[in-house]
């Protein structure tokens, strides 16, 4: 056997090499076509949910962390503000013997009301709804703002 022989033609080999080409191709674009079917769906928290009954609630300031909240409750009167900092989304802290919300990132500094008092927070925290579910607990609605001020009374 001569060394022509035992050597693939080019020619042979171009053609399995082409063949192989348009066949993953066509895979691909099939595999994309599929693929479009399948929702892209970013999957967030809801923004309404139960927070618990009245009574869970102590007179003062009750730190939710789960739900990045504030409950208020003064008597038979409750408010909910975010602790969510509205410079860089950080989680503030709540200094109780100056009465105010402190970011711990950046320096902002909060009354008791949620007003921005001092640092480079641009608004002041969110104040959220509160309503009844039928069960009897609370609901809030991060999806909604409402005044500074607000109260859900009992």
């Amino acid at each position: 056997m001569s060394e022509k022989e035992d050597k693939v033609p080019r020619r042979f080999f171009l053609e399995v090499f082409g063949k192989v080409a348009v066949v993953v191709a066509l895979f691909a674009e099939a595999f994309g076509a599929l693929k479009a079917f399948i929702p892209q769906v970013l999957y967030e928290p809801p923004s309404k949910f139960k927070i618990g009954k009245p009574d869970d609630f102590p007179e003062g300031i009750t730190f939710l962390p789960e739900h990045k909240l504030y409950i208020f409750r003064s008597g038979r009167g409750f408010h909910v503000v975010s602790a969510i900092c509205t410079h860089l989304k950080c989680v503030t802290d709540w200094n109780s013997s100056q009465r105010e919300f402190y970011c711990s990132c950046h320096g902002s500094v909060f009354s008791e009301n949620g007003a921005n008092a001092e640092g480079p927070a641009p608004r002041p925290l969110s104040w959220h709804p509160l309503s009844f579910a039928p069960d009897g607990n609370f609901v809030v609605d991060t999806g909604k703002k409402v005044e500074r001020y607000y109260k859900f009374t009992i």
